[in-house]
């Protein structure tokens, strides 16, 4: 009983940090918007994630990167 205490304050805590794990009251479109922004914040962290989808993509960087934070914001 001891253990499942735990682990429901840990999840409880760690949901408190971190936005993006959700709760029981996250409707299906928070949570896609979540992932959707934290993976544009990945791409945009990572110089040669970047570069490798801007060369995909035939744009420069930074027009790439500027179209992520964009869709980042609209959403």
């Amino acid at each position: 009983m001891a253990d499942k205490l735990r682990t429901i304050q840990n999840l409880e805590a760690m949901q408190a940090r971190y936005i993006g794990t959700g709760h029981a009251d996250t409707t299906k479109y928070e949570w896609v918007s979540n992932i959707v922004r934290d993976s544009y914040a990945s791409y945009i962290g990572h110089p040669p994630m970047l570069s490798y989808m801007a060369l995909g993509m035939g744009e420069s960087k930074e027009k790439v990167r500027a179209a992520m934070i964009e869709k980042m914001t609209q959403e």
